[in-house]
């Protein structure tokens, strides 16, 4: 039996011990972006950096190559941005992209900055993926606050 999730868009729930289990988010995005690239991303993923994000979103953001906006899929909202990313994304591309929403956050990005020299002198993240990261997907502002905590850890 399909269960409509958006116009055009169907799942097939499958029945487990509790009930009936909804679709993941990921096959839900893999459906409605018909197998274009994307990545989720936002508070949950900046949040477990480390570095002092402890924001919370009411719908998923979600960066693809496909479309841009807010839409309901089987009763979740989702915020997709086309937005450039790379594949896989790695720790050191959240925290480029921690920089570029720290303002959506209310996280100040001297604080952050601060944060990330600590984080690269324990060796959290690899400094030198983080400064290719920031050269490649992020604002001149983020990439100067990205290079002074880079120097200022290895100083």
């Amino acid at each position: 039996m399909l269960v409509p999730l958006a116009h055009g868009l169907y799942a097939c729930p499958k029945r487990g011990r509790f009930g009936v289990v909804a679709p993941s988010d990921e096959a839900i995005m893999k459906a409605f972006l018909e197998g274009s690239p994307f990545v989720f991303t936002g508070p949950d993923r900046w949040n477990a950096l480390g570095l002092g994000s402890t924001a919370v979103f009411a719908s998923a953001l979600v960066y693809n190559t496909k479309r841009s906006g807010r839409f309901e899929l089987g009763g979740r909202t989702f915020e997709l941005r086309r937005v450039a990313f790379p594949q896989p994304p790695t720790p050191e591309w959240f925290v480029v992209d921690l920089f570029e929403n720290a303002g959506s956050v209310s996280v100040v990005p001297a604080a952050l900055s601060r944060a990330l020299t600590r984080a690269l002198k324990r060796g959290a993240f690899d400094a030198r993926r983080l400064g290719k990261m920031s050269d490649r997907f992020g604002r001149q502002s983020t990439r100067e606050w990205i290079h002074d905590a880079i120097r200022s850890a290895s100083a």
